[in-house]
């Protein structure tokens, strides 16, 4: 029987910028494993603009199609084209470094199930600066675990399998760089679907890495911010408005009883502040209610019983 689009388990995108030297191997682990898995697969290496000839490593094999870019535009640009270009009912992201477990890929599919995304939560940190690294990530994490009111143990992490029809409601908010994995896994929290975490084992990666930990941190930072104001503004408005609150309150107070019941003018601007923080959060989330869409995917605990 042909394979179609519609028979297809797992497409797996593989993002490569200038990864010659271990490719093959990388490639030969992700075949053996899927050859021996029950699934249907493909695998869509997204060339990002290597000059390594990378891409050729590729060509010809068994499952394999290959998507090439001219210019390096990042990893979350190549992610979204692979995932785009899939025929898979599930899509798996990886990478081709040898950091992620990628043997085990029939095992995160079958993990999956009929829940919506499982990511592959790292049981510890690779790369240089720990010392910066850990902290950093460490304070991202709880900002977005805060602002989902979902406790995740690995935002960024890469291994991870998903529903592709959920998926293509959010490509299009996809960034060209790292924290794209980190848009997905929010994206699906704060629209309802299910985000489940399995602990994996993260190797040091072979060739030179492309993630540079303050800018890419940053991005990190500002991408969980940006996610929570597109779905949640009142999520951080509110407790900016508290606080706002409580020092108007307590500056208040202290005019009226020190200065005869006239309230200083630094008062007053604070209490214009308040105001302002207060209707721009309304409006943001007003804007964000006009704009859902329509209808949505339904999530894959979503079942309707039979009646009696």
């Amino acid at each position: 029987m042909p394979v179609t689009e519609s028979t297809l388990d797992v497409s797996i995108v593989l993002p490569v910028h200038n990864e010659a030297g271990h490719l093959a191997d990388e490639l030969d682990r992700i075949s053996s494993s899927m050859d021996a898995s029950p699934y249907s697969w493909e695998l869509i290496l997204v060339d990002d603009g290597s000059t390594d000839g990378s891409a050729a490593i590729a060509q010809g094999r068994p499952h394999t199609r290959v998507l090439r870019s001219e210019r390096n535009r990042g990893a979350g640009t190549a992610r979204r084209f692979g995932t785009e270009a899939a025929r898979g009912r599930i899509v798996v992201w990886s990478d081709a470094d040898m950091t992620y477990p990628n043997h085990e890929i029939p095992e995160l599919v079958t993990a999956l199930g009929s829940g919506d995304h499982i990511v592959g939560a790292r049981t510890s940190e690779q790369g240089t600066l720990k010392v910066f690294r850990i902290p950093a990530k460490w304070v991202i994490r709880r900002l977005a675990s805060y602002l989902t009111k979902t406790d995740i143990p690995d935002l960024n992490s890469g291994f991870r399998a998903f529903r592709r029809d959920v998926a293509l409601q959010y490509t299009h908010q996809l960034p060209a760089g790292f924290s794209c994995v980190t848009t997905l896994t929010m994206a699906f929290l704060m629209n309802g679907y299910s985000v489940e975490f399995t602990p994996i084992e993260y190797r040091p990666r072979a060739g030179d890495s492309k993630f540079h930990w303050l800018a890419d941190t940053r991005r990190y930072a500002l991408q969980v911010i940006r996610m929570i104001l597109s779905y949640d503004p009142l999520r951080i408005v509110l407790p900016i408005s508290a606080v706002l609150g409580l020092v108007f309150v307590a500056k208040l107070g202290y005019d009226l009883v020190d200065k005869d019941f006239r309230p200083a003018a630094n008062t007053l601007l604070l209490g214009f502040a308040l105001l302002q923080v207060l209707v721009v959060g309304l409006l943001a989330d007003l804007v964000v209610r006009v704009t859902r869409p329509p209808r949505t995917v339904p999530p894959g605990d979503l079942s309707e019983e039979a009646g009696p």
